[in-house]
């Protein structure tokens, strides 16, 4: 079976990611779950190589080689593009190709509440959405950015490591750029986006103190700036945010967060009753409540304000599980096993 034959495969089990790796048969991962490919061999590394090297061109090849890890995109035909990471394990050569599908869901069709709508009207500011790898953030995102380019005449610019998502202008028009191929680095791209004319922005990851100080000043400066960061809950991703800054420029940061950031949306993908995955949130809407506890330094009271302003479209993570507990998507098992804060989830499931 070569690399293309995987891909297909791949899509055909409505998969995620495929792993190449010395030592093992190749592995899909599908509906969370990590399987072998039937009938694949445990890889040698030529046959690791064989698979990887298609789908590299010389340069790329040339790269990895000397810096030991790549991230580029590969389009597969007419049916998805993959995200793929090769690097080196214990010397030998590996990758790890994720799937972005070829068409865009909608935020209904992902399952998603509609308050996510609300979120793709917003003018300006600052709009998270955070959670591990794997959880869904870039599709959920997807599906806002392309909600915007279907209703509104935007310029949206995407600065991305690989481009993920490809979009089709519709009333929007829409610049992606790539690290490494359209711009030398993320600091640069963020530095030129505002002579670009945009009117949103999205930043594929926060990743350090430059991004995250570019996307505050870009959502500051009257644009509308969606982002990922790898963070558990509302709160702390406020938190995340602040201590990135040194201690004398943490109150100044406190101020313009407090201004910039309009909502927080983490993520997971959860095992369904039934088979596949479905999406649980912990949603954080910028009120001026929030906007205070963030200026005066009062995180910590950001969960009690979420729990008790669902008219708002707020909700934690563990009121969220029990929701889908009740509607029978999930086993009170699997809420259990995923909340982030346990002794809410005993409470509020009564065990």
């Amino acid at each position: 079976m070569n690399i293309h034959d995987m891909l297909d495969l791949l899509i055909e089990q409505n998969g995620s990611d495929i792993h190449i790796i010395v030592g093992t048969p190749p592995m899909l991962r599908v509906h969370g779950e990590l399987i072998p490919v039937e009938g694949a061999p445990v890889l040698n590394l030529e046959q690791a190589e064989s698979l990887i090297f298609p789908i590299m061109t010389q340069e790329q090849k040339d790269y990895v080689k000397v810096n030991k890890e790549l991230d580029f995109g590969y389009q597969f035909k007419d049916k998805g593009r993959f995200r793929i990471n090769a690097y080196h394990t214990q010397g030998n050569l590996a990758a790890a190709l994720r799937l972005i599908p070829a068409v865009i869901k909608t935020i209904d069709e992902l399952q998603l509440p509609p308050i996510l709508h609300e979120f793709a009207l917003v003018n300006q500011g600052l709009v998270l959405l955070t959670g591990p790898t794997g959880e869904g953030k870039s599709t959920s995102l997807a599906a806002m950015i392309e909600e915007i380019n279907a209703q509104s005449s935007k310029h949206i610019i995407t600065i991305e490591d690989p481009v993920e998502f490809v979009y089709k202008p519709k009333k929007s028009i829409i610049s992606q750029r790539e690290i490494n191929h359209d711009t030398h680095s993320w600091n640069v791209a963020l530095k030129s986006v505002l002579r670009e004319d945009p009117d949103v922005v999205l930043i594929g990851e926060m990743r350090d103190y430059e991004t995250i100080a570019s996307a505050i000043t870009i959502a500051e400066t009257g644009h509308l700036v969606f982002a990922t960061l790898h963070t558990l809950s509302a709160a702390q991703t406020i938190d995340r945010i602040i201590d990135v800054f040194p201690a004398n420029q943490q109150s100044q940061v406190r101020q313009q967060l407090a201004s910039a950031v309009k909502a927080i949306v983490s993520q997971r993908l959860l095992p369904a009753n039934g088979g596949g995955r479905i999406p649980a949130l912990e949603i954080l809407v910028a009120t001026s409540a929030i906007s205070n506890l963030i200026r005066e330094q009062k995180t910590h009271q950001i969960d009690s304000v979420i729990q008790t302003s669902a008219d708002k479209g707020m909700i934690l993570f563990e009121s969220y599980l029990q929701q889908l507990v009740q509607r029978g998507a999930i086993t009170k098992e699997v809420a259990m096993n995923n909340a982030f804060r346990p002794d809410d989830m005993v409470r509020l499931l009564g065990t």
